[in-house]
């Protein structure tokens, strides 16, 4: 009789826009109507700012302890930049994991993320790839992909 397969562990990925915008919203009791309203009103103008870039990520990525798994992120048309990847364990707060950059030779660790644990590739500008080897029960969490587009910072003056 085989032993039995080890468990399988669920990595998710979601993507991050190239810029973080927060928006303070009144919280009126007994106008949520009008909340509604204004948040529909807000997520359509932002449909069509121009400038926004979108990151995309396949959404979860399952595998089997022990086994590498592979995360892919488009930055969209950001080439200027590289691929900030996050962990975010689920009731925590995200955490920094590296920086890799198309023009580096390895990626730029934060605090408890190393190689050759951690890694990343690229195959272009904007395509990048985070591996993840010997996969454990405390690698399943959440992973943002994130940059940021320097071409279009803007200064606010008063």
């Amino acid at each position: 009789m085989a032993p039995p397969a080890p468990p399988l562990l669920i990595l998710q990925t979601l993507s991050s826009v190239s810029s973080e915008l927060t928006f303070l919203v009144p919280r009126p009791s007994s106008h949520t109507d009008t909340m509604l309203g204004t948040l529909c009103t807000l997520i359509t103008a932002l449909t069509c700012v121009s400038g926004v870039t979108v990151v995309t990520q396949k959404p979860v990525v399952t595998v089997r302890k022990g086994e590498t798994a592979s995360m892919d992120c488009n930055l969209g048309t950001v080439t200027n930049s590289g691929a900030n990847w996050y962990k975010q364990i689920p009731g925590g707060a995200p955490q920094y994991g590296l920086r890799f950059y198309h023009g580096n030779s390895a990626p730029t660790y934060g605090s408890g993320f190393s190689s050759p644990k951690f890694t990343s590739t690229h195959q272009s500008t904007s395509d990048y790839r985070l591996i993840i080897s010997n996969v454990e029960e405390g690698d399943s969490a959440v992973y943002y992909c994130q940059t940021w587009d320097s071409s279009v910072n803007e200064g606010v003056s008063q």
